[in-house]
């Protein structure tokens, strides 16, 4: 396996996203490194994510919370939930983009405001929407799901060589009774498993975090503990011991 030296850069403390009273803090791969879909599918591996050019991962001094989980696609099967969400969302069609444009911009602005009204995104602002969402080296894939003709749901999926990505989602808020999120994530399923993609990368789960459990239930799910992939254990996963900046700097 090829190893590849990588430059990281240690970001400020800032308050946690998803638990209260704690700060957090991320380890960067420098700007100018030429990210492109290959590398970063080695980053992703690796506990790696994006957030529109930039690829990061946690690197808080005191806290492992933030668990890289993905999906075989292989081994899972929708629970019963599950396909009662499929059935509920089967009249939706999926258009797939490149591009957003104002109409997917107003249906974010809705979503934020009425599910993280205090989540630190800025609803008001286009720019950081089209920079926060896109990325200029990766194969970005915008998957819109609509209900005769009406905008429902954005998923927003990086498509890799070895897998597929979900990097975020946002529907319309006055639909929770759809399970669109859950919808979404099926499909992207459907479509790693329908490519012959071994696994579907969800980003991070946290215990203890009401957004982000809903990640349990695409089981059999993986997690990365900084070495390997093995099956989830939720029990050990906040147990999990800290890591410092110098251990995030390794080579892929």
């Amino acid at each position: 396996m090829t190893r590849i030296p990588l430059r990281l850069l240690l970001g400020t403390e800032q308050p946690c996203g998803y638990l209260p009273r704690r700060l957090s803090r991320s380890a960067f791969v420098a700007p100018q490194t030429a990210i492109d879909a290959p590398l970063y599918s080695a980053l992703i591996a690796n506990g790696f994510r994006r957030s529109g050019d930039y690829a990061y991962r946690p690197a808080c001094a005191s806290c492992k919370a933030c668990v890289p989980v993905r999906v075989s696609t292989a081994l899972f099967t929708p629970n019963r939930a599950q396909r009662r969400a499929l059935k509920r969302n089967s009249d939706l069609t999926i258009e797939l983009r490149s591009t957003l444009d104002d109409e997917h911009f107003a249906l974010y602005r809705r979503y934020l405001l009425a599910r993280h009204p205090f989540g630190g995104m800025d609803a008001d602002d286009s720019k950081a929407f089209h920079e926060f969402l896109g990325s200029s080296w990766g194969a970005t894939e915008f998957w819109c799901f609509r209900e005769a003709g009406v905008l429902r749901m954005v998923a927003v999926v990086d498509r890799l060589p070895l897998s597929l990505s979900a990097v975020y989602t946002f529907f319309d808020p006055d639909q929770t009774s759809r399970s669109l999120g859950t919808y979404a994530v099926l499909q992207q399923l459907a479509a790693a498993r329908a490519a012959g993609l071994p696994h579907l990368y969800l980003g991070y789960w946290v215990a203890g975090s009401a957004t982000m459990d809903y990640k349990r239930q695409f089981a059999p799910l993986e997690q990365f503990d900084g070495v390997r992939w093995q099956p989830l254990q939720p029990s050990d996963a906040a147990a999990l011991p800290a890591e410092g900046a110098a251990t995030i700097m390794r080579t892929l």
